[in-house]
C-alpha cells in the first residue's frame, strides 16, 4: 500500500506517490498520460540512497518499469529519458545502448536523443579522459504521429541573421538540396523578416546549484522546456522517480497536472515541502483516486528563467 497526497497549485493537481514505482503504475489507467520525464539512478550510482544498480544488471531491472511506462503512456504521449553510461575498468559500458535495443523490442519507437550541456559541471582531472559535460535525454514514442508543440520552445534567431540575411546570393533564394541525399535542403531566403527560429537538439542548462537536498538534481528549466515541447496546458505529466520534485514543480508552473513517484520517504517528504515552498501554496489535499483535469487555463508565466 502506498501513501499518496495531492498539492494543488491554481487549478492543477500534482500527486505524490511514496512507494515502489514499478507496483505504484500498476494504480495508473492505461493510455492515460500525456509526457513521461524522469532520471532513474544510473548504474552502480546513488548507492548510499537507492541501492545501486550493477551496470549488467541495469537493463533487467529497468525493462520491468518500461514495460509499465509504455502502458501507461497515451498513444499521441512522449517519454524522455534523462540516462548516461558509467565507466567501468577504464571504458563507457553500453548498458544505456544496450537498454535502446531492449526497449525497441518492447514496442518504444527511439525517435530522438537530446543533448544536456551542463554549462557550469564541475572541473577536474582524470588521466585518461576529460570531465562530464553533457548527459543524454532520449525521446521515445509509442507511434509515429505524437504531439509536439514546436513554436513553444522557439529561439531569438541571433545576431548572424543581421548580416547574413542582409546579402543573398541566387543559390540562397532557392531550395538547396542536401549533398549526400539525406532529402532536407533549405532556402536562407525564408529567414528574411524572421525574430525567431526552432531550436536544435542540443540544450545548454546550468545545473540546479540552489537545491542541496538531493544528488541528481536536474534545474527547472530542463523538465520544463520539454512540458512545453510535447504537451499543453491541462495535461498529465509523470515522473516515476520523482526525486525533489523538480518535474512536479515545473508543470504546476506550467499549468499541467502531474504525478510524482519516490521510493524514499526522505526524498518523498523533501519534495512535498519543497512544492509547496516554490508555489507558495500550504493548502494539502488527500485523495485516494487519480485525479486528472482536463481543462484549459490562460495563465502560463514561469517564475524563472528557462532556455
Amino acid at each position: 500500500m502506498s501513501n499518496k497526497q495531492v498539492l494543488t497549485y491554481r487549478k492543477t493537481n500534482a500527486e505524490f506517490y511514496l512507494g515502489d514505482s514499478e507496483e505504484i503504475l500498476k494504480e495508473i489507467l492505461s493510455n492515460s498520460v500525456d509526457l513521461i520525464i524522469t532520471s532513474p539512478p544510473y548504474s552502480d550510482q546513488r548507492k548510499g540512497s537507492y541501492g545501486g544498480i550493477h551496470p549488467d544488471k541495469y537493463v533487467e531491472w529497468f525493462l520491468s518499469k518500461s514495460q509499465e511506462l509504455l502502458r501507461v503512456l497515451k498513444p499521441t504521449g512522449t517519454f524522455i529519458l534523462n540516462i548516461k553510461e558509467k565507466v567501468v575498468n577504464g571504458e563507457r559500458h553500453t548498458y544505456v545502448l544496450d537498454l535502446i535495443k531492449e526497449m525497441k523490442k518492447q514496442g518504444w519507437l527511439w525517435t530522438e536523443e537530446f543533448i544536456w550541456h551542463k554549462r557550469n559541471c564541475h572541473p577536474g582531472k582524470w588521466p585518461n579522459r576529460f570531465r562530464d559535460a553533457w548527459e543524454r535525454l532520449l525521446q521515445f514514442n509509442k507511434q509515429r504521429k505524437f504531439n509536439m508543440y514546436q513554436e513553444a520552445v522557439m529561439i531569438p534567431i541571433g545576431d548572424w541573421a543581421k548580416t547574413r540575411l542582409k546579402n543573398l546570393s541566387e543559390t540562397d533564394k532557392k531550395r538547396d538540396n542536401s549533398r549526400v541525399g539525406s532529402g532536407f535542403g533549405k532556402n536562407i531566403s525564408n529567414w528574411v523578416g524572421k525574430e525567431v527560429v526552432y531550436p536544435s537538439n542540443v540544450l545548454h542548462l546550468a545545473t540546479e546549484s540552489s537545491n542541496k537536498s538531493h544528488s541528481a538534481t536536474f534545474p527547472l528549466s530542463l523538465p520544463s522546456w520539454f512540458i512545453k515541447l510535447f504537451t499543453k496546458e491541462g495535461d498529465l505529466i509523470l515522473d516515476p522517480f520523482l526525486g525533489s520534485g523538480t518535474s512536479s514543480i515545473s508543470a504546476s508552473f506550467l499549468n499541467r497536472n502531474s504525478v510524482g513517484i519516490e521510493i524514499l520517504s526522505e526524498y518523498y517528504n523533501i519534495a512535498i515541502e519543497r512544492f509547496k515552498n516554490e508555489t507558495g501554496k500550504k493548502n494539502l489535499n488527500v485523495s485516494k483516486k487519480l485525479i486528472k483535469v482536463e481543462e484549459n487555463f490562460s495563465e502560463n508565466q514561469l517564475p524563472f528563467t528557462y532556455v
